[in-house]
């Protein structure tokens, strides 16, 4: 008995192994498992995509908003010192109205040590980022830059710059103070 099972069991593995074959000799029909199978691998491959792609996107997107994040920040810090420079640009100016009212009469040592106070803050200013506009006489006006405080009637070119009243700087490029200026006007 135990020889008919064996038997039985070799019979078993040779027909798995072998395409059955109808009585006609050809071989039967599968069932649709195979194909079955075929397409739900097909649709888990096209959802693996979908989801790669999609995750590419997401990577994209932060990478972009990390940058944008960073910009906005370095702008940030850029100008987050502009409302202590505008002060500090105030006493320049003071700086500049005491050297003159001491012209020859303070002596020279008081205008020489007013002068270098005056320098050493400005160069620390320029460490921060900030530039002075050049103005020049003669020079055409630049709405851009210089703000117009008064007109006066020359013989001279319309528009040219006759005299800067106040000082204007750019921080970091920006404008933070125009130039104040007198311009000719025909």
């Amino acid at each position: 008995m135990a020889e008919e099972i064996q038997k039985n069991n070799e019979e078993k593995l040779k027909d798995k192994e072998e395409p059955a074959a109808s009585e006609g000799g050809e071989p039967r029909p599968e069932n649709n498992s195979g194909r079955e199978e075929i397409d739900e691998l097909s649709k888990c491959q096209k959802e693996r995509e979908e989801y790669l792609d999609g995750w590419k996107r997401a990577k994209a997107d932060l990478l972009n908003y990390k940058k944008d994040e960073a910009k906005k920040f370095e702008a940030v810090v850029k100008f987050a010192n502009e409302s202590l420079i505008k002060e500090l640009i105030n006493v320049l100016d003071s700086f500049d109205l005491a050297l003159i009212s001491l012209g020859n009469e303070g002596g020279a040592k008081t205008q020489k040590g007013l002068y270098l106070i005056r320098q050493q803050l400005e160069d620390a200013l320029k460490q921060q980022g900030l530039e002075r506009i050049a103005v020049s006489v003669g020079q055409q006006f630049n709405p851009a830059l210089q703000e117009a405080i008064a007109l006066v009637e020359t013989e001279g070119p319309s528009d040219a710059i006759i005299e800067e009243v106040e000082r204007g700087y750019l921080l970091n490029g920006r404008l933070i103070r125009p130039a104040r200026v007198k311009i000719s006007k025909n």
